[in-house]
């Protein structure tokens, strides 16, 4: 990063058409990790595994928090792709969630050059928070807001969240990039994680035929190595383990050519999620800290 802040971010960004493979880690933020835990585990995706990103999942509502991440991100060389968390229980928490970020977007001269993009999520559509008429609404009021930042707003959802209600066509029209949850072990079809990549292309596809070109990326994407209350297949065939976990990133690195050639410059992906302290089975590392299995993946092709 420069000593000196630029005079704007126009031309702070490299091209999206430019991004594809692997981009970082989704990152739980509902431990309110200190400035220097952030600093750590930043470091280690950019410098350990190349990432380029951190996407940010759940929520710590503590003031000041996010300016720690744009910090820690500054520090570190990423940039955040910044979440709205609605939460589960129809609540209306997000509004102040909002405006704290908005607000730390607009007060701190570092956020511009950290945030890649402010989302709505996680799976709004699917968890039937907001109407998806008023969701689009809300998208386009958050462009309206950060228009004089730079920053782009999308939505973070599953296929499935759009197609059920209509295809919420007029989400997808707001929206500036389709930030899309890949999770396949859902699936009533799933199997094995080396079995997957049909469901992989086909929601893909979906994106494809119905995002009008938009920038496409996988944000909340992996496969879990456990089940538990809230992660329980829909196949009977479904295999949650270590194995499956570690097939499923080696299944997206064999298709990077795929991804390179998707539409607007190709699709990149996160893995879902840094650790099991964030959310147990889906983590790179173990709660213990150590890597469930070698983790390497390609970011370009």
């Amino acid at each position: 990063m420069p000593t000196t802040l630029p005079k704007d971010n126009t031309q702070w960004w490299c091209n999206p058409k430019d991004e594809f493979a692997f981009l970082g880690f989704s990152y739980e933020v509902t431990a309110c990790q200190s400035p220097s835990q952030l600093n750590k585990e930043f470091s280690d995706i950019r410098n350990h595994f190349r990432g380029r990103y951190v996407r940010l999942y759940g929520f710590c509502d503590n003031e000041g928090f996010y300016d720690d991440v744009v910090e820690a991100a500054w520090n570190n060389g990423l940039g955040v792709h910044a979440l709205i968390w609605f939460g589960f229980d129809g609540g209306d928490e997000w509004i102040g969630r909002r405006d704290a970020l908005f607000k730390s977007l607009h007060s701190n001269p570092k956020a511009k050059f950290v945030t890649r993009v402010v989302q709505f999520g996680s799976e709004p559509l699917f968890d039937n928070v907001l109407p998806h008429a008023q969701l689009a609404k809300q998208v386009t009021l958050a462009k309206a807001n950060l228009s004089s930042l730079h920053i782009p707003v999308t939505v973070s959802e599953l296929a499935y969240g759009y197609q059920e209600r209509g295809g919420a066509q007029d989400v997808l029209d707001a929206i500036d990039s389709i930030n899309i949850h890949m999770l396949p072990f859902f699936s009533q079809q799933a199997s094995i994680a080396n079995n997957s990549w049909p469901l992989v292309e086909n929601d893909i596809q979906w994106f494809i035929d119905h995002g009008k070109g938009k920038k496409m990326y996988l944000d909340e994407n992996g496969w879990p190595s456990v089940t538990s209350p809230s992660v329980q297949p829909n196949s009977p065939d479904a295999v949650a383990n270590v194995q499956n976990e570690h097939d499923y990133y080696v299944l997206l690195d064999k298709h990077c050519e795929d991804f390179k050639t998707s539409p607007n410059g190709g699709i990149g992906w996160f893995a879902h999620i840094y650790s099991d302290d964030q959310e147990p089975g889906y983590g790179i590392y173990s709660s213990s800290g150590k890597m469930k299995f070698s983790f390497k993946p390609r970011t370009y092709c």
